[in-house]
């Protein structure tokens, strides 16, 4: 019999609670940590200063008292728990990658006004109570930068007792900005616009009142670039969380795929790996969301790319295991509830490679199971974790016939 100590913290839930080895739950724990008598947490070695003042109330994180080992842990354990519970095992799971602080490119914050005072943050975990940020972690410090004379302007545009949606991109011009739920009534709250614009270098300015948005300032087209590649970028429109992820995880897709023949990416958004993997061969891109696939289509034709771009609904009309037959690989990154339509589809199919690009082990896990009955074997995982000290983790899986 192996003895167990029934009040030490052993691993971290897909929540985020630490579990003791009798199955308790705990928040705000670590690995190594143990629970008194009384419910008391004495630290472990695996158990840090949180970095961010305002952990744990903000809901931006849920896991900074864990130090980088128990981190990485963590990521791979979401991906290799979730394949467990579907009963399956990859060949490979190779090392994770963890995103830097203060790298977070992309964000949606919420804002509130009270009188004279305007909160930009993110909600406190469970609550729509909004935490003011006078630091962040995570967020790239092109945008941090910009929520102190945001309060300002918001002071004038949001009314009283109102909330707004802030989303930020950083692009290739600079931070583009879409404000939601704002009023911008009379000549001097227009002029104010283009004065922040113009004094925060913003790449683009976009006031959405309620009836869509509509861009106030952009000096010039706004763009997002893939492999070299610049494509025209609607506002707040899908961008991995960080440059290095992003990298990440074209990487491990560029490092399954066969040197040549055509291949197929299916949710291709903007083109993420379509444009930054599909150089010198016959790429087909398909994505339902029609402003992402005629910026895609635009970036390809300038750049006379091989490339057939496809305005089409993968999940009421996926491409059929016959059209997906001609593809030497198949790269697929849809949304968290996974493409369980696609899926069935390709395990029809007879495509050699498989890359599965996903935001959510659990679908993903699920979708595995359709691939591997049909006779695909899930070959490696690659873990990452892009959203530093949250619970959300991505993955490629790669799959072989």
């Amino acid at each position: 019999m192996i003895d167990y100590d029934p009040d030490s913290i052993i691993r971290i839930a897909a929540k985020g609670d630490g579990i003791t080895a009798d199955g308790r739950h705990f928040p705000l724990t670590a690995p190594g940590d143990r629970i008194g008598p009384d419910g008391s947490i004495v630290f472990g070695v695996h158990h840090v200063e949180p970095p961010c003042r305002h952990f744990p109330a903000c809901g931006g994180c849920q896991i900074q008292q864990l130090d980088e080992e128990s981190y990485a842990d963590f990521v791979t354990g979401r991906v290799v728990g979730a394949l467990a519970g579907q009963g399956l095992t990859p060949g490979i799971v190779l090392p994770p990658h963890i995103s830097p602080p203060m790298t977070r490119r992309r964000a949606s914050l919420r804002a509130a006004r009270a009188g004279n005072r305007v909160t930009i943050g993110f909600a406190e975990e469970g609550s729509h109570k909004l935490i003011d940020l006078d630091m962040c972690s995570v967020l790239d410090p092109a945008l941090f930068a910009l929520l102190a004379p945001l309060r300002g302007l918001l002071g004038t545009i949001l009314p009283d007792k109102r909330a707004a949606h802030v989303r930020m991109s950083i692009t290739d011009q600079g931070v583009d900005l879409l404000l939601e739920g704002v009023k911008v009534q009379g000549l001097s709250a227009d002029e104010g616009l283009g004065d922040f614009a113009r004094r925060h270098a913003l790449a683009r300015l976009t006031i959405d009142e309620g009836d869509g948005p509509q861009t106030r300032w952009e000096p010039e087209a706004v763009t997002v670039s893939f492999g070299g590649v610049s494509v025209g970028f609607p506002p707040f429109s899908f961008l991995q969380a960080t440059p290095d992820g992003e990298a990440a995880l074209v990487g491990a897709v560029r490092d399954a795929l066969p040197e040549t023949g055509a291949i197929a990416d299916l949710f291709a958004g903007l083109g993420t790996f379509a444009l930054a993997l599909g150089e010198g061969r016959p790429v087909y891109a398909g994505e339902g969301a029609r402003d992402a696939i005629l910026a895609l289509k635009q970036a390809g034709a300038r750049v006379q790319r091989r490339m057939v771009a496809d305005h089409r609904d993968l999940f009421r009309r996926p491409l059929t295991s016959q059209e997906l037959n001609r593809f030497a690989a198949v790269i697929l990154d849809p949304p968290r509830a996974g493409a369980k339509e696609q899926v069935l589809q390709l395990a029809a199919s007879t495509v050699p490679t498989i890359a599965y690009v996903s935001c959510n082990p659990a679908s993903f896990a699920r979708d595995a199971v359709h691939l591997t009955t049909a006779g695909y074997r899930l070959e490696s995982v690659k873990p990452v974790g892009q959203f530093r000290w949250t619970t959300h983790v991505e993955l490629v899986g790669i799959f072989r016939k």
